[in-house]
């Protein structure tokens, strides 16, 4: 190996958490400072935090709650225009040679 382009290797890094947990190992840096480890991690620990500064999860409830509430107007929309049409009977020449061709089925 060459001498000149290895970085230094440290094997007694240390790795610190923002929960205060450390941890020893090698490293090419001396000290690594981290956010989430091991012991604060919500996978390893099972518990759920969400970290959220800017709203962002309330945001997207709120457009979720919006996005359903339109998907509901719409169903309901089309339901009503769908019973106006069969309780107010055929409106178009088309629609009326329908129900002329559907009556007559019946009747054989």
């Amino acid at each position: 190996m060459k001498a000149t382009i290895h970085p230094q290797y440290f094997e007694d890094a240390t790795i610190s958490c923002a929960c205060g947990a450390k941890y020893e190992t090698g490293s090419t840096k001396q000290a690594i400072s981290v956010e989430l480890c091991a012991a604060c991690h919500p996978f390893y620990t099972g518990k759920q935090t969400i970290l959220d500064t800017a709203r962002r999860v309330e945001k997207f409830g709120e457009r979720m709650g919006k996005k359903a509430e339109a998907v509901v107007n719409r169903a309901t929309k089309r339901a009503a225009k769908s019973e106006k049409r069969k309780s107010s009977g055929p409106k178009t020449e088309v629609e009326e040679k329908k129900s002329v061709r559907v009556s007559k089925k019946a009747e054989k």
